[in-house]
């Protein structure tokens, strides 16, 4: 993929957000950038929209992002909007099917650290959990939604439930302008839309594990959902490492190009004593830069910072 592809791809999510009227903040827009960027070169496979406003015009707006992009650009028909009860997201169709196929086949082996107890303790993936048995149901979920070979076909088919807006709600209560362009195809357009609410029904997973793995994070917080007040009482009194993922992208009529932050997580400090020098942070880090190296053309470099965080409250 060409940088001057990806440039063009850029200018017209500007162009289209514009043109939707989404009063996105210089900060968020850049950060939107950032985030498909980092989508279309294979950096992340998914990432949590929490800037541009609240659900539903957050919806709203990103699927009548998408609805535009889509009739300009082959490079982001790879995009989909994705809800998860009350939290957003944008995912990469191929790259969210090869991160849950690895999952699966524990090409990411997973560290959790378990916030019921006090300390704190890191436990794995084998570890003989509830919780984390219950993830791993949720990633079979996933990964019967996104499947690596079948990903020419629509995978939106028939797995939203019942009570889920359907794309044509979303956008036929978006901006009037999105409505009024031509339609070159009779057939409907490729769905931009996906809830996956039901995964986490009936489980004891909450939205900091779910998330945990989703954003693709090498350490992720264990607790269930009757532990809510331990783990926040746990995490609160401990100092914490910051552990920053940190970028810097080349544009092509941009002379400078700042350092950005792709992804951060937090960890106990006790039980990351070594900071990066960690065995899970090295090799992290390294399937991060490997990942960068395949898409050298969008990126300048990659690095990770650590930084200690005193006890405060947390909010989980």
């Amino acid at each position: 993929m060409e940088m001057e592809h990806l440039d063009e791809a850029l200018k017209m999510v500007t162009a289209n957000i514009s043109r939707i009227k989404w009063r996105l903040r210089p900060a968020a827009r850049r950060r939107l950038e950032l985030d498909i960027l980092a989508l279309c070169t294979g950096l992340r496979p998914v990432v949590m929209v929490d800037y541009g406003g609240k659900l539903p015009e957050l919806q709203q707006n990103l699927c009548s992002l998408l609805h535009l992009c889509y009739q300009e650009s082959s490079i982001l028909q790879q995009l989909k909007v994705m809800t998860i009860e009350e939290m957003i997201y944008l995912i990469h169709d191929q790259g969210l099917a090869e991160y849950v196929s690895s999952s699966l086949a524990l090409h990411h082996q997973l560290l959790f650290v378990d916030l019921e107890q006090d300390p704190p303790k890191m436990v794995s993936l084998t570890e003989d959990n509830l919780v984390i048995s219950q993830l791993i149901s949720i990633q079979k979920v996933f990964s019967s939604v996104f499947c690596v070979d079948e990903m020419d076909k629509d995978l939106f088919s028939g797995v939203r439930p019942p009570n889920a807006a359907k794309d044509n709600d979303v956008l036929d209560n978006s901006n009037q302008e999105v409505d009024e362009l031509p339609c070159s195809e009779p057939t409907a357009p490729p769905s931009v839309f996906l809830d996956l609410s039901y995964c986490m029904q009936d489980t004891q997973v909450t939205p900091p594990i779910l998330n945990g793995w989703l954003l693709g994070y090498p350490i992720v917080y264990l607790f269930g959902k009757d532990r809510v007040a331990d783990a926040v009482y746990n995490l609160s009194t401990k100092s914490l490492h910051i552990f920053q993922i940190l970028v810097s992208r080349k544009q092509m009529h941009c002379t400078k190009s700042s350092q950005e932050e792709l992804m951060s997580f937090s960890v106990p400090y006790d039980l990351s004593l070594g900071g990066e020098e960690e065995p899970w942070a090295a090799d992290f880090l390294a399937r991060m830069v490997a990942k960068l190296e395949k898409c050298k053309q969008a990126w300048k470099y990659l690095r990770m910072e650590v930084q200690q965080c005193y006890p405060q409250s947390i909010a989980l």
